[in-house]
């Protein structure tokens, strides 16, 4: 299949739920993708490029270096990794997705032909295409160079640890969607970003759940409640989450950022992430997390049931 907006090769259409192994093929790319991206930064770094945020490397064009190219090594490595890069999330206009050129106000809130605005947020704007009716989520950039949320850890004063929701970045953005497939959600693809820093992802439809409904019982599998002691966050549902071996935070998983899928299946949309700072935690909460690595409903304490501490 072609997506009508970038003519590119997709897996997603409408409401669709891909297979197993379409589902593989998309986590492919974002890894692939956020492996890109790492080694853009450790090239432009050789090369003494200083960037303010990485939304610096996300937007360089391919042909950014192209003159110093001839200096040789390390300007031909950095040329090579923007262009390895940039075939893994290429940059194209928001006039590709139907919106106007020129316009004095945010283009996003332009009437649009082709795509059909249903939500948005304080992160992104989501839209359906009149087309083929999979979701567009255009993730605007805020205060200049953030994008997105995640979570920031501090220690708490009645808990171990505080994690509160801050701006984020492209690098944490892209992980999210990768966390959001590898928790079973609504596949994604990340198609494009915009020259303005608009990061497009399209992702499969799904029926929206009742604002309000509790889904603290339907969560996905492989979340682990984390014990009150350990942890206060200010999103919903907060749980530990491993993903290649390493735990991470996720949150954020009320209704409006669940839906349900063609197969019935509830299914995440969005949440908020971060890696859980280890060094951090003390002796007690360490030591629970290796216990649950391996076994989810293990206690907090060998020898007492949480309900008892």
């Amino acid at each position: 299949m072609q997506d009508p907006f970038t003519g590119k090769p997709t897996l997603l259409r409408g409401r669709k739920i891909p297979s197993a192994a379409e589902r593989d093929a998309l986590q492919h790319h974002h890894q692939r993708r956020l492996e890109t991206l790492a080694r853009l930064g450790a090239a432009a770094a050789e090369c003494g490029l200083r960037t303010d945020t990485d939304r610096d490397l996300v937007l360089l064009a391919e042909d950014e270096v192209s003159l110093l190219e001839s200096a040789g090594h390390p300007w031909v490595g950095l040329g090579e990794a923007i262009r390895a890069f940039r075939g893994c999330l290429p940059l194209m206009p928001l006039e590709a997705f139907g919106f106007p050129s020129i316009v004095d106000n945010n283009p996003l809130e332009e009437p649009n032909e082709r795509l059909r605005r249903i939500g948005g947020g304080v992160e992104a704007w989501a839209f359906v295409s009149e087309e083929e009716g999979s979701v567009y989520k255009f993730f605007l950039p805020r205060e200049g160079k953030t994008i997105g949320s995640a979570f920031e850890f501090r220690p708490g004063e009645e808990t171990a640890l505080r994690a509160d929701a801050r701006l984020g970045h492209y690098w944490e953005l892209l992980e999210k969607l990768r966390l959001v497939q590898a928790l079973g959600g609504m596949a994604s693809e990340v198609v494009a970003v915009t020259p303005e820093g608009v990061l497009v992802v399209k992702q499969v439809l799904g029926e929206p759940l009742p604002q309000g409904q509790d889904v603290s019982r339907d969560l996905p599998a492989g979340l682990i409640e984390i014990p009150s002691r350990f942890l206060r966050a200010n999103r919903d549902h907060p749980r530990l989450f491993f993903h290649d071996a390493n735990p991470w935070l996720v949150g954020d998983l009320h209704a409006r950022n669940l839906v349900r899928g063609e197969d019935g299946g509830l299914h995440v949309i969005d949440l908020v992430a971060a890696p859980w700072p280890i060094l951090q935690s003390d002796a007690l909460c360490r030591e629970w997390i290796n216990r649950v690595r391996s076994d989810a409903s293990a206690e907090l304490l060998p020898s007492s049931p949480d309900d008892e501490l």
